[in-house]
C-alpha cells in the first residue's frame, strides 16, 4: 500500500534513529554523545576496525565515511536485513506506537486531491511572480529595493505581487481550468456565507509563498502596500495543506544550511518574514519565523528537530522581552538534557532587518555570539526591577524561582535548574547587600553587619582573603611587566586568566561544558586570539585532545610566553585548581565559581553602559527626577564593580580558600 508523506514523518519523528541502528551495532564510547544525540560505530554494512559510521538523532540521518552508505531509519532496515518497505515501516510504527494505517479508498483520495492543491498553489505562485515584473507592481518594486532586496533574493524567496483587483488571480486559475472548490480550499478566496460572489483574498499586497518541510507552496503571506490597509500582515486561513501553529517560513532552506558548515549547527528564529529574508541576504540562511503569532509548542519542537539549543531572537523594544519571556514559560516544561534555548535581544528599536541593512552581518554576529542562556533569562526577568529590602521580600523571590522551575517535566534537568536558581539566588543577596534601605556596613552612625548572625548579607574581612588580594595584585603587577615586554599594553583581569588557563590544563572539561564555554567572551586582545586557538584545537582533535597536544598546539601558534605569564599570574595569587597539578574535579569546581564572577562581572558592565546612556537621555529631556533615580542605580552599580574587582582573586573554592587543593607551600 501507498504510506502517505505525514504518516511517514509522524513515525520517524516519534522514534530516534539511535534506537533502530543501535540494536544491530555497538556504539563508540570515545566519539559518541549521547546527550547531543551523535553516534559512532563500526560500519555494519562494511568490516572496519575502526568507527566510521556515524548517525544523528536530530537528522534522523546515518551515514558511513567509510563504504558512503547513508540513509533514513526504513532505509537502514531494507538494506541491511532485507525487508520490503512496507515492512520496514511496520517495524518503526510498531517502535513509535502508531498503528499502521488500513487500506482506505478516501483516505487515498483525499491524498490525491491534496497533491492536486500543491499543483494550485504553485500556479498562483507563478501568477504573483509574474505580476511583480508588470507595470501594476511597479510600486511594489520599489519597495522592496528600498528594504536593500536584491533580484537574486527577490527570486530565491520567489516573492510577488497581488494586483489591487477583486478577481484577478481567480479569474487566471479558472483560465487554467481550476475548479472553484480547489480555489477556495486552497484559501485563496474568501467565501462563505453571505458572500454571493467570491473575491481574492489577497490584494495590493507583496507576496510571501510560505514552503512547507517538503518545499511545496502552502500558503501565503501577503504585506499591505496601503496604509490604509486593516491589516499590515495578511496569512492564508487554515487549509488541508496549512496549518499555521505547525509551520515556519524558510523551515527547508535554514534546516540544510545548519547541516553546513555555515549554518555552525544552529537555527535562529526571527519574528518576520523580512528579517528571514535580509538575514539571508547578508549569509545567514539559518534563519526561521513564526507566522505572525507568538512561537507555538509545535513550532518549537520543529526546531528542537534542527538543533539542540536553538537561538530565538527577538526585537530590542517592550513588545520583544514579552516575547521572549513568553517564549522562556512555552520552552521550560519541554526541557530536556541536551535540548534548551537561547536568547538574543536586539538593541532597543532594532530589528534583525534593520540591522544587516544598516550595518551588515558583523554587529548581528555579535549579537548572537552573547545570546543568554534560558536560565539567565528566566533570572534576569524575576529579578529585573525588583527591590528585595526586606526577608519577606527575599522569601517571595525565591518562592517565586522555585515555583517557575517547578514546571520542568524532566526530573534531571529540574533539579539542576533548581540548583542553579538557589546559587544565583545566594550570590545575588551575598553580593547586593547593602539592600535598598539597609544601612551599609560600616556606614557612619551603624553598626558592623558583617557578623556571623546576618545570614552573610555582609560578611565581615578576612584576613585571608585579604592576603590573597595581595597576592593577586602583586601577580597582575608582575604579569604587567611580562606581558608589556612581549607587547600587550595590559595583562587580562584574574578571572580571564583562571578561565583560560584551567582549560589548557585540563582540556576534558572543555567537553563537558562544551555550550556555556565555547561562548566565553574575554576582553585581553591576546587571550582572544589564543581562546579561538584553544576551541580550534577542540574542533580538530575532539575527544583526543590533552594537554599536552593543546600544549604544543598553542607553542605552534606562538602562544607559549603567554600561558608561561598566566601561570605566573595564578601561582602568585594562590589559585592552585587553574594549574596542571589540581585533581580534575577540583578544576572543575573553581572553573565554574569563575565563570560565575566573570558574568556576574559582565552582566554588570552592561548595566552600566545602559545606566550611562539612559543618564544621557534623561539629562537631554531634563527630567530631573528620572535621572537621579538613574545616578542612585548607577551608584549601586558602581559599588557592586568595586566589590567584584576586590573578589578578583577571592573565588571561593580556589588555593588556599581550599581545603583539598594547597599550593607547593601547603605542601
Amino acid at each position: 500500500m501507498r504510506f502517505s508523506p505525514s504518516f511517514l514523518d509522524e513515525i520517524r519523528d516519534r522514534v530516534p534513529i539511535s534506537d533502530v541502528i543501535g540494536k544491530r551495532v555497538t556504539w563508540d564510547r570515545r566519539k559518541t554523545n549521547v546527550s547531543r544525540g551523535d553516534y559512532w560505530a563500526c560500519c555494519p554494512f562494511h568490516g572496519e576496525k575502526s568507527p566510521s559510521f556515524h548517525c544523528e538523532d536530530r537528522k534522523g540521518r546515518y551515514h558511513c565515511f567509510g563504504c558512503g552508505v547513508s540513509g533514513d531509519h526504513f532505509r537502514f532496515l531494507t538494506e541491511l536485513e532485507g525487508l520490503s518497505f512496507p515492512e520496514a515501516v511496520q517495524q518503526i510504527a510498531d517502535l513509535a506506537g502508531v498503528p499502521m494505517p488500513q487500506p482506505d479508498p478516501q483516505a487515498e483520495q483525499r491524498e490525491r486531491e491534496r497533491t492536486s492543491l500543491l499543483d494550485v498553489m504553485e500556479l498562483a505562485t507563478q501568477f504573483f511572480q509574474d505580476q511583480l515584473q508588470t507595470a501594476n507592481g511597479a510600486k511594489a518594486r520599489a519597495y522592496l529595493r528600498e528594504r536593500g532586496l536584491t533580484g537574486r533574493t527577490i527570486e530565491t524567496f520567489r516573492l510577488g505581487f497581488a494586483p489591487d483587483s477583486r478577481n484577478a488571480l481567480k479569474e487566471f486559475l479558472a483560465g487554467k481550468g481550476i475548479g472553484k472548490e480547489q480555489i477556495e480550499a486552497c484559501g485563496l478566496v474568501v467565501h462563505g456565507d453571505g458572500i454571493p460572489v467570491s473575491y481574492d483574498r489577497f490584494r495590493d499586497r507583496i507576496m510571501f509563498p510560505i514552503p512547507s518541510a517538503r518545499e511545496k507552496v502552502i500558503a501565503f503571506g501577503g504585506r499591505a502596500m496601503s496604509p490604509d490597509a486593516p491589516a499590515k500582515y495578511l496569512n492564508s486561513n487554515e487549509t488541508e495543506l496549512f496549518h499555521k501553529g505547525n509551520v515556519l517560513f524558510n523551515f527547508a532552506r535554514a534546516r540544510r544550511a545548519s547541516q553546513g558548515a555555515d549554518g555552525a549547527g544552529t537555527i535562529i528564529a526571527v519574528e518576520g518574514y523580512m528579517d528571514v529574508i535580509a538575514l539571508h541576504q547578508a549569509g545567514i540562511e539559518n534563519a526561521v519565523a513564526p507566522l505572525g503569532t507568538a512561537l507555538t509548542e509545535n513550532q518549537l519542537d520543529l526546531l528542537w528537530k534542527m538543533t539542540t539549543q536553538p537561538v530565538l531572537c527577538f526585537d530590542g523594544d517592550g513588545a520583544g522581552v514579552r516575547a521572549a519571556h513568553r517564549a522562556v514559560d512555552l520552552a521550560l516544561p519541554h526541557l530536556k538534557p541536551g535540548r534548551s534555548v537561547r536568547f538574543a535581544l536586539l538593541p532597543e528599536g532594532k530589528d534583525p532587518d534593520d540591522v544587516v541593512r544598516h550595518d551588515g552581518r558583523e554587529p548581528f554576529d555579535k549579537v548572537l555570539a552573547n545570546a543568554r542562556s534560558l536560565a539567565d533569562m528566566v533570572w534576569q526577568r524575576e529579578v529585573q526591577g525588583g527591590d528585595f529590602d526586606t526577608p519577606e521580600k527575599r522569601a517571595e523571590l525565591e518562592a517565586r524561582l522555585r515555583q517557575v522551575t517547578s514546571v520542568i517535566a524532566d526530573e534531571s534537568v529540574r533539579r539542576h535548574y533548581g540548583q542553579d536558581m538557589r546559587d544565583r539566588l545566594n550570590a545575588f543577596l551575598q553580593g547586593s547587600a547593602p539592600f535598598r534601605g539597609e544601612r551599609r556596613p560600616f556606614e557612619r552612625g551603624g553598626r558592623q553587619a558583617g557578623r556571623q548572625g546576618g545570614r552573610g548579607w555582609s560578611p565581615a574581612p578576612n584576613p585571608v582573603m585579604g592576603a590573597a588580594v595581595e597576592a593577586g595584585t602583586a601577580g597582575s603587577s608582575k604579569l604587567n611587566q611580562m606581558l608589556k615586554a612581549g607587547g600587550s599594553l595590559r595583562p587580562p583581569v584574574l578571572r580571564e586568566s583562571v578561565l583560560a588557563l584551567t582549560i589548557v590544563n585540563h582540556p576534558q572539561l572543555l567537553f563537558d561544558e562544551y555550550d556555556e564555554i565555547a561562548t566565553i567572551e574575554f576582553d585581553h586582545r591576546d587571550l582572544q586570539r589564543c581562546w579561538a586557538a584553544v576551541l580550534n584545537a577542540a574542533a580538530a582533535n575532539g575527544l583526543r585532545l590533552t594537554r599536552e597536544t593543546l600544549m604544543e598546539q598553542l607553542e605552534a601558534e606562538g602562544f607559549s610566553a603567554l600561558i608561561g605569564a598566566l601561570d605566573q599570574q595564578v601561582r602568585y595569587a594562590r589559585l592552585w585548581t587553574a594549574t596542571a597539578a589540581a585533581a580534575p574535579e577540583d578544576a572543575r569546581e573553581g572553573y565554574l565559581q569563575a565563570l560565575t564572577l566573570h558574568r556576574r562581572t559582565k552582566a554588570l558592565l552592561w548595566q552600566k553602559r545602559e545606566l550611562e546612556r539612559e543618564i544621557a537621555e534623561a539629562t537631554a529631556s531634563e527630567d530631573v527626577e528620572q535621572g537621579q533615580r538613574l545616578v542612585r542605580a548607577m551608584e549601586e552599580v558602581q559599588l557592586e564593580l568595586h566589590r567584584m574587582d576586590k573578589l578578583e582573586a577571592i573565588i571561593e573554592g580556589f588555593g588556599v580558600l581550599s581545603g583539598r587543593v594547597k599550593g607547593p607551600a601547603a605542601r
